[in-house]
């Protein structure tokens, strides 16, 4: 049986797409609680529209709103395979379906005299069939589009209260055209509107607002379908619409300084309130330009996702959002893979943040079948991918902040897309047009890309990449800017190597930056089998196909909560940027203007001094006059006092601030950071031997008590100690796995590194040192790393560990070490790290750009990150110094040379990598504590390009030293 929803084209019943506004006309919020009836088949009863239907046993559900979040079936989450047969247009029998009811009756005054109405839908996933008093009004898919249908012939005139029915399916033939890398989630999960359309209504509003960067000047035009008039007050604009209006002076719009004009188009029936923002959009000598400037995009791909509500985001998340990313130096959002909630645009307008707005499109599924049979590229579905480019443009259009239309993802080639790129181009030339997926880009206006590597975008900016057979395609496309639509996968631990990306972004006028794949987490919080809460991903909710924890890739954690590869993408973005340079006086701070518009009037700048992590001065720098792009070294304030000869390790620190507040933060919000080292630390003077190593039935060094026999570690100072070794391994990260990009962690468990087994070859007492020989090796393989442990009493209460590593590996080691280092147990007790290094959050070879040298503290339990699948984490790198203690002050107090990363941890490395949610891993009452040599870098490799050469962790031989002393 066929089915209406498994039908190529987009629904029946529809009025034409018209633009999302703010209207005086009467409106009906139909949000809220509604009746429902969950059924496994589409084939439910069809009992659904009648009126006399007794549903007073039928369940509620919160509209907006998913079933599957509210008790009816269950989330389930791919990537990019389709969890049903692909059989297009086709979806299976047992297609969950969930029958809506809600009565409403109509406020006095709803509708004039020869008014209509109209039902508004926002999202609903995936078809849908919508009744009004058991009258049929329409049908459709598009999950993420608005429709809209006339009711007014529905409405019974004889009832009081009236009966909305809607009944949803969660399959369709449209759900081939929605395979984006997401949840599977159903139901009415944006608004529901009745709305009364007056008889002389404006019917749609179309604003072109144009700004001349040469004359300050502007054009604005607002089209509507008959005639109504324009008021732009603050302009002293009252004027006929569909005519161009002439405007001497505009102040225009950016992301830097989102400047609206309230304006008002009005009928005698109706009042249609709009934001208007002047700005132009080109490409200028194949560089990407808005207002005659050329812009860089400091992006993030955002999908619409709530931890409680899956996509039926409410406006406090949207706002979180944008206030997050403002904060955070981001200014621009591509709405993977979707046209968001109409109210986020307007925050983007409000706030300034650059769009590329998606269309809902993508079947990426087809490509595991080599794309056979792919809608892209079959005519029959046609209609329906232009539908959904009409559905994107129209309601989105008069947003200012919106510079690109995104056609889709991951939808190969076509001519469907073809079609969607001419009518774009037809209807609103005055954006861009953008499609990643075919690299010829014959329908596009812009060269994109993800996951290129840093070698691929470095040819990209300079017009040197792989040429293209058509040689008209190949100069067409070396004249296009180039955006990294997605790239730095920001799945766990990382992404690494964001500077290297930002730096070739900036290193050529072609490239116009790119977009983090992605800003959030999709964890949906759950109980787990413990009972405890935890964030659920891909197999929680017994998928039989899922992709696993690959839905939680974001810059923010479930709970919105930033992560540090946030704050690293912070710094290494930032607009007012400070950087170390060496020149003859010395090592200076060289600012950076790197906004696309404005100067550094809005920026404060204060400066630091600290010897040892302790400030010893502090005062404001005078902010340089910077026009966009220029830069200037700082010269060190007069207030420096001076440091007698190698007496500290000095550090300058300057901070910009923002000088006033703004719409999305105060007065004083950090903008950027930069340091600069005006003094190495002293050479560490050798302190006298304490003595002879004692003897007895143990070996005393110093505070150090160990084994005779084996020279195994049994006490520091006043604390127990135990399991010292040799450590190679690390819980592996995300991209450490390497799910579509270069996996490390494979080969690691191949070779034996998780599971090391520790010989002492020999133990050797000479004078005030205790040396132990061994070897550290895994089973069933002739690799190994010899090791020397030199024990040796120093100073007063203090002993130095100088640890040798020498890899013997017969034929040599192809992949790099995860890590070279120690660790050992020591009691909870010790519960506060205090160090001097790099802080306050953690940072490894290729991240930890937000991070700078100080002194810090912080909790145990503190200095974890809490990845929404456990990996390694936490480490502080960079340390000279550090001191674990319990609450009374005793611990020990550890010094490196040179400086190492320090990682302290309530659990072990084995319970971490065993762990599948943060919320399973459990306090063992011990502390265990990892002193690194050296770590493997953190790459992207989750799906991109690895730890670059820089950063890998190679095997060959290693030397570090680090005193232990005890703290009464």
């Amino acid at each position: 049986m066929n089915h209406w929803f498994e039908d190529f084209t987009p629904g029946r019943g529809a009025l034409p797409a018209r633009a999302w506004v703010r209207s005086d006309a009467p409106a009906l919020s139909l949000n809220g609680g509604w009746r429902f009836r969950y059924a496994e088949r589409a084939d439910a009863p069809a009992d659904l529209a009648d009126p006399a239907l007794d549903d007073g046993g039928w369940d509620e559900i919160t509209v907006p709103g998913h079933w599957q979040l509210q008790g009816w079936g269950a989330p389930a989450y791919t990537n990019i395979v389709y969890p049903f047969p692909v059989e297009p247009p086709f979806v299976p029998d047992e297609n969950p379906t969930g029958d809506h009811r809600r009565t409403f009756a109509l406020p006095a005054g709803f509708g004039a005299e020869g008014a209509r109405a109209v039902l508004r839908f926002e999202g609903v996933d995936s078809a849908f069939t919508a009744w009004v008093d058991g009258t049929e009004v329409g049908r459709s898919v598009g999950s993420r589009l608005p429709v809209e249908f006339d009711v007014t012939a529905a409405l019974d005139p004889a009832r009081d209260e009236h009966l909305l029915a809607v009944r949803v399916h969660q399959w369709s033939a449209a759900s081939y055209l929605e395979d984006q890398d997401m949840w599977w989630l159903s139901g009415i999960f944006r608004d529901v509107t009745l709305l009364a359309r007056p008889a002389d209504a404006v019917e749609d509003v179309f604003v072109h607002a144009g700004y001349d960067h040469r004359t300050g000047g502007g054009t604005l035009r607002v089209d509507t379908p008959g005639p109504a008039r324009l008021r732009v007050p603050e302009l002293g604009v009252d004027a006929a619409t569909n005519g161009d209006v002439p405007l001497r002076a505009v102040e225009p719009w950016s992301a830097e300084v989102p400047r609206l004009y309230d304006a008002e188009v009005s009928t005698a029936g109706e009042r249609v309130r709009l934001r208007i923002g002047f700005r132009t959009v080109a490409v200028v000598d194949g560089v990407f330009t808005v207002n005659g400037a050329p812009v860089k995009l400091r992006g993030v791909n955002r999908h619409e996702v709530s931890a409680d509500r899956g996509r039926a985001v409410t406006e406090a998340e949207m706002l979180a959002d944008v206030l997050l990313m403002k904060r955070h130096n981001v200014n621009a959002v591509r709405t993977s893979h979707y046209p968001p909630h109409p109210r986020f645009l307007e925050l983007c307008d409000e706030h300034g943040l650059w769009v590329v707005d998606e269309c809902d499109l993508e079947t990426h599924g087809f490509w595991l079948l080599d794309w056979r049979d792919n809608p892209s590229d079959d005519p029959r579905w046609r209609e329906a991918y232009l539908d959904r480019i009409r559905r994107t443009v129209e309601r989105d259009k008069n947003h200012p902040s919106v510079v690109l239309w995104s056609l889709g993802n991951e939808s190969g080639t076509g001519q469907n897309l073809a079609a969607m790129s001419a009518w774009v181009a037809d209807r609103d030339p005055s954006r861009l047009v953008h499609y990643e997926h075919d690299w010829a880009v014959p329908y596009a206006d812009v060269y994109s890309r993800m996951y290129a590597t840093h070698a691929e975008v470095a040819a990209i900016a300079t017009r040197t990449e792989e040429t293209l057979p058509d040689a008209a395609a190949d100069a067409r496309r070396r004249a296009m800017p180039f955006v990294q639509c997605e790239y730095a996968h920001a799945m766990g631990n990382g992404p690494g190597g964001l500077a290297e990306y930002q730096d070739l972004f900036e290193s050529s006028d072609r490239c116009m930056g790119g977009f983090v794949w992605e800003w959030i987490d999709h964890g949906l919080r759950q109980r787990g089998p413990d009972g405890r809460e935890r964030f659920a991903y891909g197999g929680d909710f017994g998928e039989p196909l899922h992709d696993g924890a690959f839905v939680a890739d974001g810059l923010v954690f479930p709970d919105r909560t930033p992560s540090p590869g946030l704050l690293d993408y912070a710094a290494v973005i930032a607009q007012v940027r400070l950087r170390a340079e060496e020149t003859p006086a010395g090592g200076r701070l060289r600012l950076t203007n790197h906004h696309d518009v404005v100067d550094l009037a809005h920026v404060r700048l204060r400066w630091s001094v600290e010897d040892d992590g302790l400030e010893v001065a502090a005062g404001e720098l005078a902010t340089p006059e910077l026009a966009p792009r220029a830069s200037t070294l700082l010269e060190l304030p007069e207030e420096v006092p001076a440091l007698p000869a190698a007496t500290a390790e000095r550090w300058f620190t300057v901070t910009a601030v923002l000088a006033r507040a703004t719409s999305w933060a105060d007065a004083g919000h950090v903008l950027g950071r930069g340091q600069v080292q005006l003094a190495d630390a002293p050479a560490p003077a050798r302190s006298p031997d304490r003595g002879p190593v004692r003897r007895g039935p143990d070996l005393l060094v110093g505070p150090a008590v160990l084994d005779a026999r084996t020279g195994a570690l049994h006490r520091l100072g006043a604390f127990p100690a135990r399991s010292l070794e040799l450590a190679l391994w690390r819980a592996p990260t995300d991209n450490d796995r390497g799910e579509h990009g270069e996996p490390l962690e494979p080969a690691w468990r191949a070779l034996g590194l998780h599971r090391l087994r520790h010989r002492t070859g020999s133990v050797e007492v000479s004078g005030s040192d205790v040396v132990v020989a061994g070897r550290s090796a895994p089973a069933g393989t002739d690799t190994g790393f010899a090791t020397t442990w030199r024990w040796s009493a120093v100073g007063d209460g203090a002993v130095r560990l100088e640890v040798d590593v020498v890899p013997q590996a017969p034929g040599g080691l192809s992949v790099p070490l995860p890590r070279v280092g120690l660790r050992l147990e020591l009691p909870r007790a010790l519960r506060t790290l205090t160090w001097f290094g790099r802080g306050p959050g953690e940072a490894y070879p290729d991240t930890g750009a937000a991070t700078w040298t100080s002194r810090f503290s912080r909790s145990v339990e503190d200095l974890q990150t809490p990845y929404v699948r456990p990996q390694e984490n936490g480490q502080r790198a960079d340390v000279r110094w550090a001191e674990l203690t319990a609450d009374d002050g005793s611990g020990l107090r550890l010094e490196a040379d040179p400086a190492i990363g320090v990682t302290v941890r309530p659990w072990s490395t084995e319970a971490l990598d065993a762990s599948t949610h943060t919320s399973a891993l459990r306090d063992e009452g011990r502390v265990w504590l990892h002193l690194d040599a050296a770590q493997q870098g953190i790459g992207t490799a989750s799906c991109g390009p690895g730890a670059l050469p820089a950063y890998r962790l190679e095997a060959q031989p290693v030397r570090f030293a680090v005193t232990f002393t005890a703290l009464a």
